[in-house]
């Protein structure tokens, strides 16, 4: 590995949307930095099935709904 190209790899803090931290090895900032998340699995709706569900505002429901009284009918 060719020396000085490199970004340094050192441990950070990454604080949860409900409090909770753990600790991770990371390119970001200097050693010791903690990173807040504003968004993670236990807040985004992807994985909480609040009210944006993702399926909900696809392409496929998009266009079921604009044309899908045209067409074939589910038997």
């Amino acid at each position: 590995m060719k020396k000085g190209i490199h970004p340094d790899y050192h441990t950070i803090k990454v604080v949860m949307t409900d409090g909770s931290s753990y600790e991770t090895r990371s390119t970001y900032g200097e050693a010791g930095a903690t990173l807040s998340l504003d968004i993670d699995p236990l807040s985004h709706p992807a994985w909480t099935g609040g009210p944006a569900k993702v399926g909900e505002k696809g392409q496929v429901s998009k266009f079921q709904q604009k044309f899908g009284s045209f067409g074939l009918k589910k038997a």
